[in-house]
């Protein structure tokens, strides 16, 4: 027997079709003998439509009333998915964030999960009854519900597993792994039977959309076992021991699973791309000790994250230009931030240009072979793609690029990396 939190997002609870297929997946795990918590998102589309609600109800909403506000669409789900299953002769209830309680820090509309009261639950599941938990809510330190941002409802799931000691945590989304990259863009990239922590991490923070960072980090700090599985299938598929999911999992464990011959040790385990980025060119900087502290410290207090930078070779007249990145979606606060304060920078100009993507070549076997960037640059530029901005880290490299030719790109370096499957 075995202690599982299976977490469904929002497309798999979009209606009462989509919530019964969820609870005959569950019913199926629990028919194995195994505890069962299930964690889930609102309905597709139902958060942004409270968020809407609220701003159209003041635009200078008060966060902790936007919490209760969006923190609803979870609470119907989970009452929903936990009828559902009785209907289909199952023991399920409910639990709400606060009834747990799910114990949160830091801010409404972003707080974190710093504890979660588990011996209620873990009481529950010992019973034999399935608990269905909404996902993204919390209780703040003054017993306020909070919600811990969008796509919190991962992290919530890897909070639950971790808090009950889960043997694992199956994530059940509309794809049915991690691949090399998004097969709509390449036909042949292949599924990945596992990946590690650190590997996710990096993907889920270029551009992959499988997992929310916040939860891949989580689940590598608590030693979480997470599977990435699709919910759209079969009624009588099954379970999820069985079908051939992602495991994320950590370096000793890939290990193991190499030495096991279950897994061949890979140079790169995936290309991803973000065309949500903008640039940001400031000229004729001061070049001089604490310039670049006046750009970066007012665009850090507005929490504004700053992705690739760089500093170009001093003029002749003790000034340089200063590139680097931020998500679209901040690029008219920075730029008006950084327009604030352009006699304290002593900037000339600010060039911006939201059309532009960031790749990236995610793999830990980057930390043992050289040759990975060679690979990439040379790649790129026999097709004649121009790179804008570089940036690594010790099992990364991302480069900066037009967008237009982003699907260009990742076909390249996919076959560049021989990550392609065999017809």
């Amino acid at each position: 027997m075995a202690r599982i939190v299976m977490k469904f997002g929002g497309t798999s609870m979009a209606g009462t079709e989509r919530i019964r297929r969820v609870a005959n997946i569950v019913r199926a795990q629990a028919a194995k003998g195994d505890q069962v918590a299930v964690v889930v998102s609102a309905m597709a589309g139902e958060t942004d439509r409270l968020v809407n609600f609220c701003r159209e109800a003041n635009p200078l909403y008060d966060p902790a009333e936007y919490d209760v506000v969006v923190a609803s669409g979870e609470q119907v789900t989970s009452g929903l998915l936990a009828l559902t299953l009785q209907a289909l002769g199952c023991k399920a209830r409910s639990w709400l964030g606060w009834q747990l309680p799910i114990h949160t820090i830091e801010a409404h509309a972003k707080a974190r999960v710093e504890s979660i009261d588990s011996d209620a639950l873990i009481a529950s599941l010992e019973a034999g009854e399935i608990a269905v938990i909404p996902g993204f809510q919390g209780l703040s330190q003054d017993n306020r519900i909070t919600t811990l941002g969008r796509g919190g409802s991962d992290t919530s799931a890897v909070a639950v597993a971790a808090a009950i000691k889960a043997d694992r945590c199956d994530i059940y989304t509309d794809v049915d792994g991690v691949y090399t990259t998004d097969p709509r863009i390449v036909a042949k990239a292949r599924k990945q039977k596992a990946v590690t922590y650190e590997e996710m991490l990096e993907l889920a923070s270029v551009g992959a959309k499988v997992l929310q960072t916040r939860s891949v980090g989580l689940a590598m700090k608590e030693k979480v076992r997470v599977q990435v599985l699709s919910s759209f299938i079969g009624e009588g598929a099954p379970p999820a021991d069985d079908l051939p999911g992602t495991m994320i999992v950590s370096d000793e464990e890939m290990d193991d699973l190499v030495e096991k011959g279950l897994m061949e040790r890979q140079l790169v385990t995936g290309i991803a791309h973000d065309k949500n980025e903008a640039k940001v060119i400031l000229t004729r900087v001061p070049d001089r000790p604490g310039a670049v502290a006046n750009i970066f410290e007012p665009l850090a207090a507005a929490s504004i994250n700053v992705d690739m930078i760089i500093q170009n070779v001093g003029r002749d007249k003790g000034e340089t230009d200063v590139t680097f990145t931020v998500p679209q979606s901040d690029l008219a606060r920075a730029q008006a931030l950084l327009e604030d304060r352009r006699d304290a920078i002593g900037f000339n100009r600010i060039i911006t240009d939201s059309k532009i993507a960031k790749i990236s070549v995610v793999g830990v076997g980057m930390k043992s072979h050289a040759g990975v960037a060679s690979t990439m640059f040379r790649a790129l530029s026999d097709r004649g793609i121009n790179i804008q901005a570089i940036s690594t880290s010790e099992i990364k490299i991302s480069v900066m690029i037009d967008e237009d030719e982003t699907e260009l790109a990742v076909r390249v370096l996919h076959t560049a990396y021989g990550l392609d499957a065999v017809s």
